[in-house]
């Protein structure tokens, strides 16, 4: 086996700046239950023993202190109520209250809302935060706005709003996105340079075409995506794009605003297969994820584990510009002997 000649921070900055890496980096998304079940599985006790075990290179995601007002515990910073509720192999917090649900106009929103201020968190402890981890990419800011909207007004509302109530979107994306934006700035500017990767995220595509309609897109959501993309490498950092589903149709979009990273690669959704994905926009994007966890992560054996890793590196590695990951949160139905296929496979034909 070869001999790891860089950092993590240096393997994912060297596909970044489409450099060879040693090797190609890795990435962990899971639910808290899977990765209990696997690090019980590995006789690993943290993070770091774990991405040491298997060779991930998973970014540092730094998070400002809350210091706002009091939240209730069911309850989070929009005042948006939850429920936990067991889906048999784990719990997952569901939304059972959106608080503007009842108004009908954005004067009702405006006398009985309070909107979160960015004077709520605190950013002094960032530098303490990345003391440990200087080795890793540091992930911080972004956006992700208009899931927040869908939990404020319900799913069902919010995209009737997008037709019946336009006026209140704009409004309250208006206001998500300013908070979104002020929290990115003072993160830039309390750990300066140290920012490499910033999420700016919305699931705008289902299994088989897209949640939205291109037009609602750039009505609606790439303007405002823009302020933080812009604003992002203004401070050096690279834009992470991350979208589930079939959203082909709006690739060519989203390069244009100046992302960076795609995610999730949800290759068995009409649209997005890997040979044309990486043809088409390969020159332009770095891709990021492949690893089907809908079939092949959950329910395929460990052999078609191994296959599908050694695809996407033959694949979406091509010529470089690809960090291998799952699609999306590995599951805890998702057997730990299937994740560790996943990443020993990976780490022994992803050399260069």
């Amino acid at each position: 086996m070869p001999t790891e000649t860089m950092s993590p921070r240096e393997r994912w900055l060297a596909v970044l700046q489409r450099r060879t890496p040693d090797r190609v980096p890795m990435d962990y998304w899971t639910t808290p239950e899977a990765d209990a079940r696997l690090k019980a599985h590995l006789g690993v006790a943290d993070d770091r023993a774990l991405f040491e075990r298997l060779h991930i290179d998973r970014p540092f995601s730094v998070t400002p202190e809350y210091v706002g007002p009091p939240i209730p515990a069911d309850q989070d910073v929009f005042g948006i109520t939850y429920r936990d509720v067991d889906y048999g192999t784990g719990v997952y917090r569901e939304v059972v209250e959106n608080p503007l649900a009842r108004y009908t106009s954005v004067d009702e929103i405006e006398a009985n809302y309070r909107w979160p201020s960015p004077d709520w968190w605190d950013y002094r402890s960032l530098p303490a935060q990345i003391a440990e981890w200087t080795d890793y990419p540091i992930r911080g800011g972004g956006s992700e706005p208009f899931l927040t909207y869908k939990s404020l007004r319900g799913q069902e509302q919010a995209f009737m709003d997008l037709v019946l109530n336009p006026e209140i979107v704009h409004y309250c994306l208006d206001k998500l996105f300013e908070l979104a934006y002020q929290n990115t700035l003072r993160t830039y500017e309390a750990i300066p340079g140290q920012v490499m990767i910033t999420y700016v995220a919305e699931d705008m595509g289902a299994q088989e075409g897209l949640l939205f309609s291109p037009k609602q897109i750039h009505e609606f959501l790439i303007p405002r995506m823009q302020r933080i993309i812009d604003l992002a490498h203004e401070a050096g950092a690279y834009v992470f794009h991350h979208s589930d589903g079939a959203i082909r149709r709006i690739i060519p979009d989203m390069i244009a605003t100046g992302i960076d990273v795609l995610n999730p690669i949800q290759w068995r959704c009409p649209g997005m297969e890997r040979e044309a994905i990486k043809r088409d926009f390969g020159d332009q994007l770095i891709f990021h994820g492949g690893m089907d966890n809908q079939y092949t992560l959950p329910f395929g054996s460990v052999d078609e584990v191994r296959r599908e890793v050694e695809d996407n590196l033959r694949i979406l590695g091509a010529g470089g510009g690809y960090i291998l990951a799952r699609c999306h949160n590995i599951q805890a139905v998702s057997p730990p002997e299937n994740i560790v296929a996943m990443y020993e496979t990976g780490y022994a034909l992803g050399w260069r």
